[in-house]
């Protein structure tokens, strides 16, 4: 494997293959003249300053297309939703020629899954709440409520869908939770 000359393997590699050992003996033998020594030191000098300038352009690219990464990290969640704004737009275009309450409700109810298949395929799910013990790291109580059948601090109703990106919760559900009579 070839070391690339931005490596600090590569760096010493080439190093090495253009003074090689007996450049280093040659600094260090007695009977070197005093100019020469001086060249060699001159040339090791400009060596060092060429490769700090090469490791301090390396530092500039990387952190530029870093911060180039995080300015356009959105660009493929934008491209998936896009599609789903085209159909909301195309819905209230129809909501403006119709008056059947039923194609519109459908019609919403397709861009929903159309948006829902976006935030999944960018790991992006819904967290189940209904019917499950109330947690507070992933639900946001509103309100509870007398509910005869259902244990105290199980979820009977939920105000507003949370959502989990991989392990982080986005926005906790809010919901309603089951509490005991009094």
């Amino acid at each position: 494997m070839m070391n690339s000359p931005d490596s600090a393997e590569g760096i010493a590699d080439s190093f090495e293959e253009e003074s090689g050992p007996e450049g280093l003996q040659a600094a260090t033998q007695p009977e070197d003249s005093p100019a020469t020594i001086e060249r060699q030191i001159s040339d090791m000098h400009d060596r060092l300053l060429r490769t700090q300038a090469e490791l301090d352009n390396f530092r500039k690219r990387s952190r530029r297309e870093y911060e180039e990464a995080l300015r356009y990290r959105e660009m493929d969640l934008l491209r998936d939703l896009l599609p789903v704004l085209d159909t909301v737009l195309r819905a209230i275009d129809a909501a403006q020629k119709t008056a059947d309450v039923e194609s519109l409700r459908s019609g919403f109810r397709m861009t929903a899954q159309q948006i829902e298949k976006v935030l999944e395929a960018h790991g992006c799910r819904a967290i189940e709440a209904e019917g499950t013990s109330f947690d507070p790291a992933v639900h946001d109580a509103i309100c509870q409520q007398v509910t005869p059948g259902m244990a105290a601090g199980t979820i009977v109703g939920v105000a507003s869908r949370g959502y989990r990106l991989h392990d982080r919760v986005v926005r906790p559900a809010q919901v309603i939770v089951a509490k005991e009579e009094m």
